[in-house]
C-alpha cells in the first residue's frame, strides 16, 4: 500500500549518540524515508534504543526504517563490550561442507538480527554478494563468502534468511558487483574493464540468484563494458539494463553513500543524480546538518514504484523475538561449526 504522504527518497545519518534539536527539526520538516547508524551513534544498548525511538519520533512514523552496517568481522558498528562479535563472512565461507556452511550462514544472520532487533534497528546492510577477484582491492576481501559465484549466492541467501527470520530486512550489496574493483570507492572511482560476458558469468551471477531479496545497494563503480562514462549508481544504463534488466532485481534500490569520493559534484548534485539514474533512495551517511539540508531541499518523495517496493519489503518482515537461551544455543552451534573453518 502506498505511503501517504510519501516520505522523501533519502536516508540520513546523524552526528552522535543523541539526536540534536537541529537534526530533529530538519527531519521533521523533510520526512526522510529512514536513517542509518554508525559507530559514532552507538555507545550502549539503552542509548541506541533511545536514539532509534527519537529518530522515528522525529518523522512521526514508527515504521521508519533504521539501517546499520553490521556484517561481522571488520565491518561492525556495534562492538564489544556491549555487543558480541561475529566472524566475517569469509570465515563462514571457508566451511567446505555445503550443508554446514549454509547452517553457519543462517546462524550468522540470525545472531545479527538478535543483536539488532532489540535496539530498534530493523535493516542490516548485508549480505555482501560480491565475488572478489585476484588482484582486486581488499576493501571487500573477507567480507565476501568466497570466490565462487554459486557459493557466494548460496551462503548470502542463507544469511539473508537468518536476518529475516529475526525480523531484520537484509540489503544485498554491492550491485552489480564490487569484487573486481582495483580501488576503494570510498576514496576514488574504481574502473572495471572486464567484458560483459565475464561480468555476467561471475560478478552479476550471485545477484541474479538473489534478485528476489527485498532491498539492494548500488555501488559507485564504473563498468566500461556497460557505461564508459558514469559509475553504476548514477548510470541509467547500468540500473535499467543490468540491475533491473539482466540481473532482474526488483527490490528497493538504495545508493551507496553519497559522500564517497568515487562520485563528483556536490553532495546535493550526487543525490539528484542517483535518483535520476533509477535508484529509489539516496543514502547520505555523515550526519552533517548543512549537507543534509541541501540534499533534502532537492529530494522528491518516493515514487509510486518505490513505495510499492518498500511495501513489499515491509511485507516480508516477521516478528521473532529471541530469548537468551535461544541466542546462546545459536552462538554455541556457530562456535561448534568453527571447527570446520580451517
Amino acid at each position: 500500500m502506498p505511503l501517504s504522504p510519501a516520505p522523501a527518497a533519502i536516508i540520513f545519518g546523524c552526528t552522535g549518540p543523541v539526536l540534536t534539536e537541529a537534526e530533529r527539526s530538519l527531519f521533521a520538516a523533510t520526512n526522510p524515508l529512514g536513517f542509518i547508524l554508525f559507530r559514532r551513534n552507538c555507545e550502549t544498548p539503552e542509548q541506541v534504543a533511545a536514539l532509534t525511538t527519537a529518530l522515528r519520533d522525529s518523522v512521526g512514523r514508527p515504521d521508519a526504517p533504521i539501517l546499520i552496517d553490521q556484517e561481522g568481522g571488520r565491518v561492525a558498528r556495534l562492538r564489544p563490550p556491549h555487543w558480541p562479535s561475529l566472524p566475517p563472512a569469509g570465515r563462514v565461507g571457508a566451511i567446505a561442507d555445503a550443508d554446514l556452511a549454509q547452517e553457519a550462514a543462517w546462524l550468522h544472520g540470525r545472531l545479527l538480527a538478535a543483536t539488532l532487533a532489540p535496539l530498534g534497528i530493523d535493516v542490516d546492510c548485508a549480505p555482501v554478494a560480491d565475488v572478489p577477484q585476484a588482484g582486486a582491492h581488499d576493501v571487500i576481501g573477507d567480507r565476501a563468502f568466497g570466490h565462487d559465484p554459486a557459493w557466494v549466492a548460496l551462503l548470502a541467501q542463507a544469511q539473508a534468511n537468518g536476518l529475516m527470520a529475526g525480523g531484520v530486512l537484509p540489503v544485498v550489496k554491492h550491485l552489480p558487483g564490487h569484487g573486481r574493483a582495483l580501488a576503494d570507492s570510498h576514496k576514488e572511482l574504481p574502473r572495471v574493464t572486464a567484458d560483459l560476458a565475464t561480468l555476467d558469468a561471475i560478478d552479476f551471477a550471485p545477484f541474479k540468484a538473489l534478485a528476489d531479496l527485498p532491498l539492494g545497494m548500488v555501488a559507485h563503480i564504473l563498468f566500461t563494458a556497460v557505461d564508459a562514462d558514469r559509475p553504476s549508481s548514477i548510470s541509467p544504463t547500468v540500473i535499467r539494463d543490468i540491475v533491473r534488466g539482466r540481473i532482474g532485481f526488483d527490490g528497493l534500490l538504495i545508493s551507496d553513500d553519497l559522500a564517497m569520493e568515487a562520485l563528483s559534484g556536490t553532495v546535493a548534485e550526487r543525490a539528484v543524480a542517483v535518483l535520476a539514474a533509477g535508484c529509489d533512495v539516496a543514502l547520505h551517511c555523515n550526519g552533517t546538518v548543512a549537507e543534509m539540508a541541501a540534499v533534502a531541499a532537492l529530494m522528491p518523495p518516493l515514487t509510486p514504484e518505490a513505495q510499492a517496493r518498500w511495501a513489499r519489503a515491509q511485507g516480508r518482515r516477521v516478528s521473532a523475538a529471541a530469548d537468551a537461551p535461544a541466542v546462546a544455543a545459536w552462538r554455541a552451534r556457530l562456535t561448534d561449526l568453527a571447527g570446520h573453518w580451517d
